[in-house]
């Protein structure tokens, strides 16, 4: 496991992920801790690309709770088909936002944050959780990230798989 993340300068944004994603599955392969692989990789996003709120949401009792993120406080329950993570969760579908103003039903946690991303974390067919991502920058994220930041949740969803079939 790295002490350090390694971030590349005057990088693109597909160069900043694919150097992150090796450094992402050093960081998960040999951790069983859901909550822990999760606070690293909120912590690894948000360092590398300076977005305002990192985060993830597990689902709980049918309820999206608050997990491990970086960034303002955040709503801390989220009723299953509400705002762009609780239509990610019940579409099971990642979800780019270009502009939250623009989309029905949202939940603002932070008035600074202009455009989101939410990616389901799918297990056996089930969404468990799902990793959101809020810009001060109005389309601020498009293919590529949502490309890459599937890549890091599947990481993250097959550690979490993986150390469910040893209990």
């Amino acid at each position: 496991m790295a002490d350090t993340l390694q971030i590349l300068q005057h990088a693109d944004k597909e160069q900043q992920y694919l150097n992150l994603l090796p450094q992402i599955a050093s960081l998960v392969e040999n951790e069983p801790d859901f909550i822990a692989n999760c606070a690293n990789i909120a912590a690894a996003l948000k360092e590398s690309f300076h977005f305002l709120w990192v985060g993830f949401y597990r689902v709980v009792n049918q309820v999206l709770v608050l997990g491990p993120f970086q960034g303002p406080i955040a709503c801390t329950r989220i009723a299953y088909g509400k705002g762009v993570c609780g239509k990610a969760w019940q579409q099971a579908v990642p979800m780019i936002v270009p502009d939250v103003d623009q989309f029905p039903g949202h939940i603002a946690c932070s008035s600074l944050s202009k455009s989101e991303i939410v990616i389901p974390l799918i297990i056996r067919q089930q969404v468990v959780a799902v990793l959101d991502i809020d810009s001060l920058l109005l389309n601020d994220f498009d293919d590529i990230d949502r490309l890459y930041l599937q890549k890091v949740v599947d990481l993250l969803a097959h550690s979490f798989d993986a150390l469910c079939l040893r209990i």
